[in-house]
């Protein structure tokens, strides 16, 4: 079974959340999270740690990533771990593959004209909120 992870990365205040806009299917042109494969022996934290460096140029002394969920796809054989963390200070994000940038939270994150996941990106939005205080302490 196949592991990937996606990485809600929101701003010190908890006001904004990085995004990516696809450049390729899946989702071609939807608003993304960032995030990516695990590698087969790879702990998922590390690989959550690994792309999101990759992809967006954060590292690990710019946050803590918490283990906040997980997927499984029994039918797509497939595992989705989820992990948030807010920055400890402003940080410029950069990557190549997908166009990166920051959204308020007030979007509408179960929009699937707008956002990938069938509401999945809603869904763990609203679990983070119902957690904030624990994101605070960081």
């Amino acid at each position: 079974m196949q592991g990937y992870n996606v990485l809600m990365i929101f701003s010190p205040d908890m006001e904004q959340l990085l995004l990516c806009k696809r450049r390729k299917d899946p989702y071609k042109g939807l608003s993304n999270l960032v995030g990516g494969k695990i590698e087969p022996g790879e702990a998922g934290i590390e690989a959550a740690y690994r792309e999101l460096a990759e992809e967006t140029g954060i590292t690990r002394e710019h946050l803590i990533l918490h283990h906040v969920m997980d997927f499984t796809y029994y039918l797509q054989h497939c595992y989705v771990e989820v992990y948030a963390g807010r920055l400890k200070r402003e940080v410029e994000a950069a990557g190549d593959e997908n166009e990166l940038y920051w959204s308020d939270l007030t979007q509408d994150f179960f929009d699937m004209t707008l956002f990938a996941g069938e509401g999945n990106i809603g869904h763990m939005i609203e679990q983070v909120k119902m957690n904030r205080s624990l994101f605070l302490k960081d």
